[in-house]
């Protein structure tokens, strides 16, 4: 079975910094390395948003330039791991954060629709508050 798990969700203050992690297990075939990971957010009350892919060659591509001035994707194919590292936290950056991998080998997904991704993790909630 196809599992991510995300970890690293907490409560920052505002202005601070955050790093989640995510860890992939169970995929045959090719491996958790050989496909694009994307990092999406459910706000509340809000629709979903995409914030950013790394794909298989290490490229990563953000939602806007925004948020690529304080998030950033990084990972660690030793460890399966995908790390989203988010700098001045706000109130509104409060939600859960969700990694997805994409279906085919040397592919990657730039959507926040679930039924895009072969697998969708259980999410890590980050609360932003003083």
């Amino acid at each position: 079975e196809v599992t991510l798990v995300e970890s690293g969700g907490t409560l920052v203050q505002p202005g601070g910094s955050l790093r989640l992690s995510c860890v992939g297990s169970g995929f045959v075939g090719f491996g958790f390395s050989s496909r694009g990971i994307s990092w999406v957010r459910q706000l509340p009350g809000k629709a979903d948003e995409w914030l950013g892919t790394i794909n298989a060659n290490g490229s990563t591509y953000y939602r806007d330039e925004f948020t690529k001035g304080r998030f950033a994707i990084s990972s660690d194919n030793a460890k399966n791991t995908v790390y989203l590292h988010m700098n001045s936290l706000t109130p509104d950056d409060a939600a859960v954060y969700i990694c997805a991998a994409a279906r085919t080998r040397g592919s990657w997904c730039l959507s926040h629709r679930r039924y895009e991704y072969e697998s969708w993790g259980q999410g890590a909630q980050v609360t932003v508050s003083s």
